[in-house]
């Protein structure tokens, strides 16, 4: 009984290694011609910019809090953790501040608002990505 629970333990802590170790990459539409960096992206997901340099509006898009993806990006682009994330979100929404990201339920969501709207910037695993996508960051 010990043993497969260490198994058991081996197993969930090699899957978690796996998942935050998953590169992401940040993608727009592919007519989207603004300056993108990472100090950008960050201030686009944290409500502290709304627009590209370019002047258009940026449309953020964020997977659902149960996507595996969405904590990965909080980790290697936010730097702050998934709980960090809400509780700021949930500060600037009580006082009126702000207003959270989109949220689409996986990859392949974020895939088509991202070719449907020019303004759209998202994240998937970089094994997601396609041609009908820009990449602006991938870590």
């Amino acid at each position: 009984m010990i043993k497969k629970t260490g198994l058991l333990m081996g197993l969930l802590f090699l899957g978690n290694s796996f998942a935050a170790s998953a590169a992401m990459s940040v993608v727009v539409n592919k007519k989207n011609t603004a300056e993108i960096d990472e100090k950008v992206v960050q201030r686009i997901f944290l409500g502290k910019e709304k627009k590209f340099s370019n002047g258009d509006i940026a449309v953020p898009i964020n997977l659902a809090t149960n996507n595996v993806g969405r904590g990965v990006f909080d980790e290697q682009i936010l730097g702050r953790s998934s709980s960090q994330v809400s509780a700021y979100w949930s500060k600037l929404v009580f006082t009126g501040k702000g207003v959270p990201p989109k949220e689409v339920e996986n990859e392949a969501d974020v895939l088509a608002a991202v070719e449907a709207d020019i303004n759209a910037i998202g994240y998937i695993d970089s094994t997601s990505v396609t041609a009908a996508v820009k990449v602006v960051i991938s870590k």
